[in-house]
């Protein structure tokens, strides 16, 4: 009877169910959240609709929707993509941020990795902005894979690194220290100036999208906290 009850709940259809009612508890924390943007690299390149990579660690990603209630976007905008784990940890994830407008190309580091990244490609040369978090699924934590600074050198696209956080959140005993923020607390969204990727250095590129990726999300961090 476990043994039932466990695969029923990992099938997709209830996945999604899941998914989406972590969505919606996600959205009531988000609106009743006080916020403070120190974004504007990050809301007037997504705001205009130009082809961006926008990059956050993994752990800040339920924060990060906060961006998707700022931006404003006029609704024949292009549809923001991100990369998630084919795994039902990630597809939870993809069905929770739906709701905010983004959409998901699964993939995995065993498992279509490279099919994911082609398609992401592909996205941002018709001019979606893309979002990766580049230490997941897995981690290292905060440890940057080559494959954001390999996107951008390959599509000519800037990387905007971002950060989010709340005051109120619920710290999580995983790889990523995940924060699940919580409702009525302070709110914090910082980003850097965009990152010209050279095509054919990539490598130069990426200790700097490390170091502003946690320099953004600490910021933020900091900010929140703040009375």
């Amino acid at each position: 009877m476990i043994r039932a009850l466990k695969s029923r709940t990992q099938s997709p259809a209830v996945q999604a169910r899941i998914g989406e009612a972590i969505g919606a508890v996600l959205g009531f924390s988000l609106w009743t959240t006080r916020w403070r943007f120190d974004a504007a690299p990050l809301l007037d390149t997504v705001g205009a609709g130009a082809p961006v990579i926008v990059a956050c660690w993994h752990e800040c990603l339920p924060s990060m929707p906060a961006a998707m209630r700022a931006l404003r976007r006029p609704a024949d905008a292009p549809t923001i993509h991100m990369l998630a784990s084919r795994h039902r940890d990630g597809q939870l994830v993809v069905n929770a941020l739906r709701r905010f407008g983004l959409e998901a190309i699964s993939a995995s580091s065993s498992r279509g990795g490279a099919a994911g990244m082609l398609e992401l490609a592909r996205l941002v040369r018709a001019g979606h902005p893309v979002v990766i978090t580049p230490d997941g699924p897995r981690g290292p934590r905060r440890r940057a894979a080559a494959g954001v600074a390999q996107l951008a050198a390959l599509t000519g696209a800037a990387v905007v690194c971002a950060g989010a956080a709340t005051s109120r959140a619920i710290g999580l005993d995983s790889w990523d220290s995940m924060r699940l923020p919580l409702p009525f607390g302070r709110g914090a969204l910082v980003a850097a100036a965009p990152i010209a990727v050279p095509r054919d250095d990539w490598a130069t590129a990426l200790p700097q999208i490390e170091a502003e990726m946690s320099r953004t999300l600490d910021e933020a961090l900091a900010r929140c906290r703040r009375p």
